[in-house]
């Protein structure tokens, strides 16, 4: 897995590291799933800029993962990730 950040959309405020993988990539869709590194609480929905390791970004989706494995205290869940558009 690689490591990013991720930033709230609306001002660009980073929220946290995360490990992810991108699963698919095209020239206007692009998904995958990640695990931040550290225990933050994020709603499911869109407002979020995930920032790849080689610099490029773009505005993704994110929905909580419930049937896959927590890991321990604090929990770190499992999301997936779902940007349309071009990473710059």
């Amino acid at each position: 897995m690689a490591t990013g950040k991720l930033y709230k959309a609306d001002g660009e405020e980073f929220l946290v590291e995360v490990n992810y993988q991108l699963l698919n990539s095209s020239a206007t869709d692009w998904w995958g799933e990640l695990v931040p590194t550290e225990y933050r609480r994020m709603a499911d929905g869109d407002g979020y800029i995930l920032e790849f390791e080689d610099g490029r970004r773009g505005r993704c989706v994110l929905r909580k993962r419930v049937n896959r494995a927590v890991s321990g205290p604090p929990p770190l869940y499992h999301y997936q990730f779902r940007g349309c558009g071009q990473l710059k």
